[in-house]
């Protein structure tokens, strides 16, 4: 079997950045972090790497909010596994903090001290939006700050894995990459930015919670990873040609795979009514509830198309939770020049394989 990668294919993180030399008796300081969250996934499955290896990967849809702030507060003369975190319950950042303070104390030669950290943010637990790699993204950035560190995105990506054993990709901000969430790398580099989207984001499942961790690990056989590959040469192409639409068939069709495990009730409901409203598609979180039907900003009537696409969630008694844009040049708010969609939207067109 063979399969199509760029050749930014199993790009690096980039190498730590080692931070000042610090006077080993300085004690750390009060120190402060900040996440962003994100709203699913547009593509998500099994893709071969530059070995040829099966690696479960994931592109995420970022949003700037909601996020998490964390304020960690070292205290001298307890252990570094003394970490007591605000809600007791979040257990994972807890976890990062304390290999934060190992991997920070180490680089910097400052004692190694336990203390309190405190979250802060509006992430909903459970719904698939990156609520615990925002929590332990913003604890491991408040632990380096109390160090005078500013840790680069592969070592955060690597505390952040054993910290909760899966991670979303927010320590790479809004970059489209393909990240093997389980093991905290790039698989590939899709290029500059998403184009240009409107999301209308509702609840799936009547919004219940998932444990992420309880779903079964993704498996696929030769057709699956043969399906996948697909799905990532067509998102490649959709970023390098600006296309909402390619990109809307891509997370549509992913969504479609991942209903196998999710099977949410409501989904084939959503795409009709996407359908319908002249939305591109539909993206989900393919571990919980999230989802958003998508829109091109840059069509005519879109706000109008996207107000219709709330009612029609009203009446199939879907939850909406709140209407965004997402994608676009990265230094611009709104790509040079206005599209319109190449082709109409046919449930056919759903699926790429």
């Amino acid at each position: 079997m063979t399969t199509s990668t760029s050749s930014a294919a199993h790009r690096p993180i980039p190498a730590p950045d080692n931070g000042p030399h610090l006077h080993p008796h300085l004690h750390p300081r009060p120190g402060t972090g900040h996440a962003p969250s994100h709203h699913g996934e547009l593509l998500q499955g099994v893709f071969a790497d530059s070995d040829g290896r099966p690696c479960a990967g994931l592109v995420t849809l970022p949003t700037t909010t909601p996020g998490t702030r964390a304020d960690f507060t070292p205290h001298p003369g307890i252990p570094r596994d003394a970490v007591t975190v605000v809600p007791a319950d979040r257990t994972k950042a807890a976890r990062a903090a304390r290999l934060a303070v190992a991997a920070c104390a180490a680089r910097t030669g400052r004692p190694a001290h336990g203390g309190t950290l405190h979250l802060t943010g509006a992430v909903p637990l459970g719904l698939g939006m990156g609520s615990s790699t925002s929590d332990v993204l913003a604890t491991v950035r408040a632990v380096a700050d109390a160090y005078g560190l500013r840790l680069d995105p592969g070592t955060t990506a690597r505390l952040a894995v054993r910290a909760e054993r899966a991670s979303d990709p927010l320590m790479l901000d809004a970059r489209p990459v393909l990240f093997a969430q389980r093991e905290g790398r790039v698989l590939d580099v899709l290029g500059p930015a998403l184009p240009p989207l409107l999301v209308v984001g509702c609840l799936l499942g009547g919004g219940t919670p998932v444990d992420t961790l309880a779903l079964p690990a993704p498996t696929a056989d030769d057709a699956d990873l043969r399906a996948y590959a697909h799905l990532r040469d067509r998102l490649r192409r959709a970023l390098a040609d600006g296309d909402t639409a390619l990109l809307g068939r891509v997370a549509t069709a992913s969504a479609r795979r991942a209903q196998r495990t999710l099977g949410h009730p409501e989904f084939d409901a959503l795409v009709a009514l996407a359908r319908r409203t002249g939305a591109v598609g539909v993206q989900i979180s393919h571990s919980g509830s999230v989802a958003g039907v998508l829109h091109d900003p840059h069509t005519p009537g879109a706000a109008a198309r996207a107000d219709e696409t709330r009612r029609a969630l009203d009446a199939h008694h879907i939850p909406y939770t709140r209407t965004f844009t997402a994608g676009g040049a990265p230094d611009a708010p709104h790509p040079p020049r206005s599209r319109t969609l190449r082709q109409p939207w046919t449930p056919n067109s759903c699926s790429l394989h």
